[in-house]
């Protein structure tokens, strides 16, 4: 079931004071204060995407589990958070937020969420801060079109590597958070 980003414990969405005059911008895209949790970051990541990609759903498991800060430098996108804690009230539910150079907002996504997204924009550049380094052997997916979550994607036909479509389906999914 989609739900509104405030509707599901620990996601937090992060506008910026954006300081513009004739010669552009400048906001804190990071501080400490900006977070309820304040996590350390160990681990920075960027895609670049074509319009149309699907990236997701991923997560990694303890002890390598991560919690994503998600902001867009170029471009745009819809980011999707599913909840995959077994014992919250919002388990199996899921949030989707835009986030894009107009808005610069930021979608922290605490650790026991998977974590994806949709390109709306070619050449969308995606940078998030990881509170956990990547790990292959703790790494986990759910297929991006599982009929369980039934995700609202924008993108009717999208490009997905062959590695999310080999992704688990909810349904066999073990909780683990």
């Amino acid at each position: 079931m989609i739900r509104e980003w405030h509707d599901i414990e620990g996601l937090e969405l992060i506008n910026p004071r954006i300081f513009a005059d004739d010669r552009g911008i400048f906001f804190e895209s990071h501080n400490e204060r900006m977070l309820q949790n304040n996590p350390t970051f160990v681990q920075d990541n960027q895609s670049v995407s074509k319009k149309g990609v699907i990236r997701g759903i991923h997560f990694q498991v303890d002890p390598y589990a991560q919690g994503k800060l998600v902001r867009v430098v170029n471009g745009s996108i819809n980011d999707i958070a599913v909840d995959l804690r077994e014992n919250s009230k919002t388990y199996g539910d899921y949030a989707k937020v835009r986030l894009d150079t107009e808005n610069n907002a930021m979608f922290w996504i605490p650790s026991g969420f998977g974590h994806g997204f949709e390109a709306l924009e070619d050449n969308t550049v995606v940078l998030y801060k990881c509170t956990s380094p990547y790990s292959s052997s703790h790494e986990r997916a759910i297929i991006w079109n599982d009929n369980t979550l039934d995700i609202e994607w924008d993108i009717k036909h999208p490009i997905v590597s062959s590695k999310d479509q080999q992704a688990s389906y909810f349904k066999d999914y073990v909780p683990v958070f």
